[in-house]
């Protein structure tokens, strides 16, 4: 019976490796297939058995690490211990979260057992020196992005590129009535008791973040930044939808809606749990954090302000080591600034009013925007889930077959 341990440090990761949970159990060669690790609730509604919590690698940036360090730290040792002395894999799969899981196939590489690594670590962006501790760390890595595989070749590393998977699982022309007719039905809309014309006006996505330091820095400069935007369109009909990511991060959000419903009595504020989909196909535009659901806002086509804070040491920390201009996906892989962002004291309210304002007063340039992203979507369109459960389904076919020249 075939054995992969993985681990997806976070919710991007979760939604990375459920496809490919999904089609490992459609080959033949995996039948009976264990998969254990660190993973979410789309992974185990694929049968992986999360062993250990994933919410203890979901940080970002240097001074947040730290708080979380001696959780992360005790994590690892199991994880390895686990590995390696007690229940050995035939592959180990990395989803990302690259300051964790390099470290980890580092010492499983070490130990014999086969490593891939799926989503390169942004090393066109920053910190390129790790390409030599990939080197070391990966067996295989698989790309998703089409640039990348050069980048791994002349380095001497095997890598394939796999496409992302979300442009596989978002269509390539959108149904926004159907969206909003959707979103209308949700249980948390119903409770407000609304009625289906609401969502027939405005409906702007607002996307604060997945992690709780997200929500700390981000959330609520844009929560001001919705009361501006209210005020400023007063008499059309307006409705912010803000998917929450995952369940520990209500409680914050709620807070902030409340306090600003009090100073702002008519504005509609609707928190639903997960759909982000949905939201963003629904949505006219999107305020949204810097990470990967600026690609999946992308992939739906529609205008966006990115914006992002950090605490002031880790964005120093960060900017000394950038090689682009731009931190948002939709930029990068357009190589320009298509889209805007707002970083640290640029992330104002009144600077994140204006910008989305602009979006909704412009639509010639909107329409523009989408077709740029039409050409990106149909660029990242692959079998990704496929691809990659090929790619370690060989993997551990080659590993089998040198087991007895090693003896």
């Amino acid at each position: 019976m075939p054995k992969l341990a993985c681990v997806a440090g976070e919710p991007s990761g979760d939604l990375l490796a459920a496809p490919v949970l999904h089609a490992l159990n459609q080959i033949p060669e995996m039948a009976g297939l264990s998969a254990y690790g660190v993973g979410g609730p789309l992974m185990q509604a694929e049968g992986f058995d999360s062993r250990w919590p994933m919410e203890t690698l979901s940080v970002r940036g240097y001074v947040e690490a730290i708080t979380q360090l001696p959780a992360i730290l005790r994590l690892r040792k199991e994880l390895l211990n686990t590995l390696i002395q007690l229940d050995r894999p035939d592959v180990y799969l990395g989803i990302d979260a690259p300051d964790f899981n390099l470290g980890v196939e580092l010492k499983l590489r070490a130990a014999g057992i086969p490593t891939v690594h799926f989503v390169s670590p942004s090393i066109w962006a920053w910190r390129g020196g790790r390409i030599t501790k990939i080197k070391q760390a990966v067996d295989r890595m698989l790309c998703i992005f089409p640039f990348e595989t050069e980048i791994y070749a002349r380095a001497g590393i095997t890598a394939s590129y796999v496409g992302h998977p979300l442009a596989s699982t978002i269509p390539i022309e959108l149904d926004v009535k159907g969206a909003r007719d959707r979103l209308s039905s949700f249980p948390e809309i119903k409770s407000a008791g609304l009625e289906r014309a609401d969502f027939d006006g405005l409906v702007i996505a607002v996307l604060p973040g997945s992690r709780g330091s997200e929500i700390e820095f981000i959330a609520p400069v844009f929560f001001e930044a919705m009361a501006l935007i209210a005020n400023r369109l007063q008499g059309q009909v307006l409705q912010f939808a803000i998917p929450v990511a995952t369940p520990r991060l209500r409680p914050a959000l709620e807070n902030l809606a409340v306090r600003t419903r009090m100073q702002y009595p008519d504005i509609q504020i609707h928190l639903i749990d997960g759909n982000a989909d949905t939201i963003l196909e629904a949505a006219d535009v999107v305020l949204i954090a810097s990470g990967t659901a600026t690609l999946q806002a992308a992939l739906w086509k529609k205008p966006m302000v990115i914006s992002y804070k950090v605490p002031w040491l880790t964005a120093q920390i960060m900017k000394r080591q950038a090689y682009l201009p731009y931190v948002g996906l939709p930029n990068i892989l357009a190589g320009e600034f298509v889209v805007p962002e707002l970083l640290q004291d640029s992330a104002t309210a009144e600077n994140l009013a204006k910008a989305v304002l602009h979006w909704l007063d412009s639509p010639a340039e909107v329409l523009g925007l989408q077709e740029r992203f039409s050409t990106m979507h149909e660029t990242l369109r692959r079998p990704t889930g496929l691809l990659v459960a090929q790619a370690l389904t060989q993997t551990i076919t080659e590993a089998r077959q040198q087991r007895p020249s090693r003896r």
